[in-house]
């Protein structure tokens, strides 16, 4: 491993959030969606029910388990079947176990973290879960090792955007703030909690639909292959600057 750098505006380690970002959440979640229904047309109703019970959850209202259960329940219950506790029950874990089986990671997230890892780069996963459910998915995918850190919300009581998380992350991973980056595919709770932790947030918009933040310390990739260009600009006192450059497949570790 490679010493920190000297440099304080030198970035020495990248932290990265999971879901929507290394991992395809949207595929494994119509995947669970279409276990139920036998469609995912109703996708972005899910969505919405997500969020509103998600936020409950990171309030520590309910825990992981009970805020999907309830979702589970309204889902059905805004399309007019009112399910049972016990049918809740069952239909959650039908659901679970099919997105399970669909976990996945984007085409561009190994490369990326094997390329980063080959510049001797630090590298850290920070994520609003369940530490059982997040750390199952991590194994499942061959992440476990990945990471020198992997700090989860359910362990540690403390969610995205709070800028305690990131400060812990560059405490495990023996970097100043100032030396970090941080992605993620949320504008706020990613990029802009990074960057009001002293961090350098980098938004990872797939969509390729938002506008480029006018605010300072935050960059924009469409996809993680242009992670590493933007470390060199970052490198010549660019970082800020919308990329659309390719790394070079040199870089690549197979």
């Amino acid at each position: 491993m490679s010493p920190v750098a000297s440099d304080p505006r030198e970035v020495a380690a990248v932290c990265f959030d999971v879901d929507a970002t290394l991992v395809d959440y949207e595929a494994s979640t119509r995947a669970g969606l279409r276990e139920l229904l036998g469609t995912d047309d109703a996708w972005a109703q899910w969505c919405v029910l997500t969020e509103e019970h998600y936020a409950r959850y990171l309030a520590g209202q309910v825990d992981f388990d009970m805020m999907r259960r309830h979702r589970t329940k309204d889902f059905f219950a805004c399309r007019g079947e009112f399910l049972c506790d016990g049918e809740v029950v069952r239909r959650e874990e039908r659901q679970a176990a099919a997105v399970r089986r669909a976990w996945q990671l984007f085409d561009d997230a190994l490369p990326c973290l094997r390329a980063l890892r080959a510049l001797g780069l630090r590298l850290a996963a920070i994520t609003n879960a369940a530490g059982a459910h997040q750390r199952a998915k991590l194994g499942a995918l061959g992440l476990e090792s990945t990471f020198d850190a992997v700090l989860i919300s359910g362990e540690l009581g403390v969610a995205k955007p709070h800028r305690a998380i990131f400060r812990r992350a560059c405490c495990a991973l023996g970097v100043h703030p100032s030396q970090t980056m941080h992605v993620g595919d949320r504008l706020d709770v990613d990029a802009e909690g990074a960057r009001d932790a002293g961090l350098h947030g980098v938004w990872l918009d797939r969509s390729g639909c938002g506008a480029l933040p006018r605010a300072d310390g935050i960059s924009v990739i469409a996809r993680l292959a242009e992670l590493p260009a933007l470390l060199t600009r970052h490198a010549g006192g660019q970082l800020g600057a919308q990329t659309t450059a390719q790394w070079s497949p040199a870089l690549v570790v197979d």
